[in-house]
């Protein structure tokens, strides 16, 4: 096998793994997230690099974003490379941020739209991503919402099915500014006390107590939407 088959194998498999995945937001919505690697320099004479995808909100009628991440070169200095090994975590919480931050409009149809990857997602003092620190209770919901939405989505049996979630992911950590071990003492301290989850080290899964609030994660999720397309109705006049 050459070094560009293995590579872009590589690719194949980041590209097939992150499609795969729920990345949940904060203010509630269920993602999937493919990633056109690799990055490539940008053709219009600008100093940075840019990294095409498209972002679905999963439980909807095939609403997607498609963007283009432009990774700014005060950016890339920073990074150990530009490989999915060190750039997939940050470049998919930039994503989510910027979905919080209701910059990103989700259509049937839409357009491709520009998504800045910058050095206001990192801090060049204590050297480390910065994407706003969530609070304990914001992590349990986050949590909870991530189990809920993966299970429902099918990618985990889950309520008894045998089947686990990562939850001590370092990029589902990372986009909540805290660490492993945090987020998993917070999991069980406020979700598997209540009987919510259980947590067997790293790994959670959904008991049915959690998917018997379905109506509490479906009206987060239609709230959430409903923010989004009335902030970009006012903006479109």
């Amino acid at each position: 096998m050459t070094h560009g088959q293995e590579s872009g194998g590589i690719l194949d498999a980041a590209r097939e793994a992150a499609a795969k995945k729920i990345w949940v937001t904060l203010t509630g919505l269920p993602l999937t997230i493919k990633l056109d690697w690799p990055f490539h320099r940008s053709t219009s004479g600008a100093d940075f690099w840019v990294l095409h995808g498209d972002i679905r909100l999963e439980g909807s009628e095939g609403l997607h974003a498609p963007v283009a991440v432009n990774l700014s070169q005060t950016v890339r200095e920073v990074m150990p490379s530009l490989e999915p090994n060190d750039a997939e975590a940050p470049v998919i919480n930039a994503l989510r941020k910027e979905v919080d931050r209701r910059q990103i409009e989700f259509l049937k149809s839409g357009k491709l739209l520009p998504v800045p990857f910058s050095s206001r997602h990192y801090d060049f003092k204590r050297q480390q991503w910065v994407f706003g620190k969530a609070t304990d209770e914001a992590m349990a919901e986050f949590v909870e919402r991530k189990v809920y939405w993966v299970t429902k989505l099918g990618l985990s049996p889950g309520a008894g099915g045998g089947a686990r979630l990562w939850i001590g992911d370092p990029a589902e950590a990372q986009y909540l500014q805290t660490t492993t071990g945090r987020l998993l003492e917070v999991a069980a301290r406020l979700l598997a006390a209540q009987g919510l989850l259980r947590i067997d080290g790293e790994w959670a899964e959904a008991t049915q107590g959690l998917m018997n609030q379905a109506e509490r994660f479906e009206s987060a999720r239609r709230a959430a939407v409903e923010e989004l397309e009335k902030k970009h109705a006012f903006e479109r006049g």
